[in-house]
């Protein structure tokens, strides 16, 4: 089993623990909340025989765990991160004021599931890999993006150059249209003028024909 101990606490205030095997862990576990310095954040491993203790501080809270030196520190470290978010997710504000050991009996049993699983669950690794590359990907995203904006690309602007673009497009389309119109309607009217010019032209050729002199008669 890779985490053999954990333990949550405010300052040295034990809220809950739990041993997955008989040792001297919760002696040291106490050694060393009363040796860490100062009220700041911290992920910090300690090495003692064969065994290292991480602990990861936030906000007051404190999470440790003894881990076997062959575990390395990327899978202790999750396993801390998990339980921080599952306590503070659980007891919210009432970590500040709980008495000590006053989670133990209902925590107790979280810290033995996810100790089991991130000692001896393979899919364990691959979730904290997968996170790992997500976070990655996220810190690209946001370099890429203050990239643009360094270039004095804002996106106030871009907006404002698409909806110019959308205004002088219905502009055009309005003006297309008008000029269609009034070429249309020229050319009504020039078929108009041309038919009444031809009818005209015919009545007169007509009333030629039928009404024009009369030739004397030879005798």
């Amino acid at each position: 089993m890779t985490i053999l101990y954990t333990l949550v606490a405010r300052g040295s205030v034990v809220l809950a623990e739990f041993s997955g095997t008989p040792t001297n862990a919760s002696t040291i576990a106490r050694q060393i909340l009363e040796k860490i310095p100062g009220n700041n954040d911290m992920n910090v491993s300690y090495s003692q025989d064969r065994h290292i203790f991480h602990v990861k501080r936030t906000d007051g809270l404190t999470v440790l765990c003894m881990a076997d030196d062959v575990a390395g520190r990327r899978i202790p470290f999750a396993f801390l991160e998990d339980i921080h978010q599952r306590f503070v997710r659980t007891y919210g504000r009432a970590v500040l004021s709980a008495q000590a050991y006053g989670m133990n009996d209902e925590f107790s049993r979280v810290l033995s599931q996810q100790m089991e699983y991130y000692s001896n669950d393979p899919n364990a690794d691959r979730i904290n890999r997968l996170k790992s590359e997500m976070g990655q990907v996220r810190t690209v995203m946001i370099e890429n993006i203050d990239k643009v904006l360094d270039r004095g690309d804002r996106l106030e602007l871009l907006v404002d150059k698409t909806a110019t673009m959308q205004t002088n497009t219905l502009r055009f389309r309005k003006q297309t249209r008008r000029f269609r119109s009034t070429v249309w309607w020229r050319n009504v009217k020039l078929t108009i003028a041309l038919i009444l010019l031809i009818l005209i032209i015919a009545y007169v050729v007509l009333a030629f024909v039928c009404h024009g002199p009369t030739l004397p008669t030879c005798i």
